[in-house]
């Protein structure tokens, strides 16, 4: 809200405006600072999951208190503009110093976050894509186990019908067998070698396909944590930087402006 003089057409910044300002800065900074404590509440920093997740929090909610910083000092900058700051004994005593002091503390919080997150996040993907290999090796073990007792289970319904002819013609009857697979059951009586060449390779076959996609499967879960870890350390590494900077460089630039004014 603004007011005109009556004399000429300058705009002159209303009081009401730079209460307004305050005291919606100085309300974004309040609110944002209990939602730090809320998300660093409990604590648990040997849990690097919380330390990843603490962060990307700090990070994303780190704007509202900077917008706070600044409209706070907008309106103590309308308050010197219309004359109505007062000259503080102390600096103790002035909302603008400790204003300030936060805001360094702040920057110096999202400067130290600025190092330690991208070797959080690379740890944690380390560990994440060694579990994807440890799951495909145990993938892979399982499926060599199944395969073994297929192919013991096949072989002894193979057997069971070579070394007993009602059973075999019981099969035959019931249209369980066709004139094929009557063929080729004969064929592995007579050369019982050609029995062996036909499990091994249909077991080889079978695993061949299913080692693929297992090899398949880790490779796209390899590239989508690869990929997850890229982001998540260029979005809040970046974000974080600039926030230590804006912060550093309004409470240093504030301090020195306010150390400035009362020599």
């Amino acid at each position: 809200m603004t007011t005109t003089s009556p004399n000429d057409s300058v705009i002159v910044p209303s009081p009401l405006a730079a209460i307004s300002l305050k005291l919606v800065g100085a309300i974004a900074i309040l609110v944002a600072l209990i939602d730090f404590l809320t998300l660093l509440f409990p604590p648990d920093f040997s849990n690097r999951a919380w330390q990843l997740s603490t962060v990307t929090g700090l990070v994303d909610r780190g704007l509202v208190p900077l917008v706070g910083v600044a409209l706070l000092f907008t309106g103590y900058w309308i308050d010197t503009s219309l004359g109505r700051s007062a000259r503080k004994s102390t600096l103790f005593l002035d909302a603008r110093f400790w204003t300030c002091l936060l805001s360094c503390l702040l920057g110096l919080i999202f400067l130290v976050t600025t190092v330690l997150h991208p070797n959080n996040v690379r740890v944690q993907s380390r560990d994440a894509l060694a579990q994807v290999a440890a799951e495909a090796e145990q993938a892979t073990a399982d499926l060599e186990t199944q395969l073994n007792s297929d192919l013991a289970q096949r072989r002894a319904q193979i057997d069971a019908l070579l070394e007993n002819e009602s059973q075999l013609q019981a099969a035959i009857a019931s249209g369980s067998l066709d004139e094929a697979q009557v063929a080729q059951i004969e064929r592995f009586r007579s050369n019982p070698q050609e029995l062996d060449s036909f499990l091994n390779s249909q077991v080889s076959e079978a695993q061949t396909e299913l080692q693929t996609q297992i090899s398949d499967q880790r490779e796209d879960a390899t590239k989508r944590l690869k990929s997850e870890a890229t982001k998540a350390t260029l979005r809040v590494t970046l974000s974080s930087l600039l926030l230590a900077v804006g912060y550093t460089l309004i409470g240093w630039l504030g301090l020195k402006r306010l150390l400035a004014m009362v020599r």
